[in-house]
């Protein structure tokens, strides 16, 4: 099937993404106006603008969404504040259906607030991270497994996005984790997709989506050694793919592993959200063609696109193919 194809078919699909749906907060500061505070005399960061956008598993939606998907859902859970309005005003700009997120007092939403230079348009100030740092509570955790399960038959691609590197982990809970695996035996016609940062040694009966520092961390914590393979059947037998930056990705299955290179960018703006694009478009195509080389193909002509944007850019299909012409 050619690439057109693939992507034309995105149109039909309904996708929900699971898991710590974030702000992103991008704020423009001036280094001329850090003038000491008259009260502590610690120099200010003088913000001059804020741009927000939906990060973390937000970043993947707003992927699904650029790719012309029909349909596109967060589900997960934000705190009843200023940050988790503005999050929902960042998905409704993106037509991202945010009804499924669980509102609550009882956390705060995970924030990042990101400070560029407006000389040099640079971030090169410390990141300031709005995290939660305790076990999710029981009564949230509750509602998320409910209504995962009351709702992820009405979508095609279910991607989860477990991005919370605290010790506790975020919304991805062992009991959440459970109830994935069970809705993917159940509904083994849909493509269930999951990028988890911390914990991938963990998920069941999932494609599993890992970088490569991060399988290489997940091995040594179940096995003690690097195992790709070992690490794909521990996950259950679904695919294990392994993407590796400019290298392209490995994909390890029942057949063994096999390779699919990236195109080379000699000098990329930005790869922040590399890893969310390449989810993002990977995660589609195997729902069009249940095939993990085609999934890892698109996903890196997705990734090599976003990589040349600042900030979390996404990729039109129109870039899309394009970059492919080109390559």
């Amino acid at each position: 099937m050619k690439t057109s194809e693939i992507i034309n078919r995105f149109r039909s699909l309904r996708v929900l993404v699971v898991g710590d749906i974030c702000l992103d907060r991008w704020c423009t500061y001036d280094p001329d106006l850090a003038e000491p505070s008259r009260e502590t005399e610690i120099p200010r960061v003088a913000i001059l603008s804020t741009e927000t956008t939906a990060g973390a598993g937000g970043t993947v939606a707003n992927n699904v969404a650029g790719l012309g998907v029909g349909r596109v859902a967060v589900l997960g859970a934000i705190g009843r504040d200023g940050f988790g309005f503005e999050l929902k005003q960042a998905l409704l700009r993106k037509k991202i259906e945010s009804s499924l997120l669980v509102e609550t007092d009882l956390i705060p939403t995970f924030t990042y607030t990101k400070l560029l230079n407006r000389k040099t348009g640079i971030e090169d100030l410390p990141r300031l991270d709005f995290v939660y740092t305790k076990p999710l509570p029981p009564e949230i955790e509750l509602q998320i497994v409910q209504r995962l399960n009351t709702q992820a038959a009405g979508y095609d691609v279910i991607i989860v996005a477990d991005q919370a590197e605290t010790e506790t982990g975020g919304i991805v809970t062992p009991r959440v984790r459970d109830a994935i695996s069970e809705l993917a035996r159940r509904l083994s016609t849909k493509t269930f997709w999951v990028d988890s940062r911390q914990r991938p040694e963990y998920f069941r009966d999932v494609i599993v989506k890992p970088n490569e520092r991060e399988a290489i961390e997940a091995c040594r914590r179940a096995f003690g050694q690097v195992d790709f393979n070992a690490l794909r059947v521990r996950i259950g037998g679904k695919p294990l793919i392994v993407t590796r930056g400019g290298e392209g990705a490995e994909i390890w299955d029942e057949n063994g592993r096999s390779t699919v290179p990236a195109r080379r960018i000699a000098d990329p703006v930005d790869i922040c959200g590399a890893g969310d694009s390449f989810s993002a478009g990977a995660a589609l195509t195997h729902s069009v063609t249940n095939s993990a080389r085609e999934a890892a193909r698109i996903g890196n002509l997705v990734a090599s696109v976003t990589i040349m944007k600042k900030g979390t850019g996404v990729a039109t299909p129109e870039e899309v193919l394009a970059n492919e012409a080109s390559a």
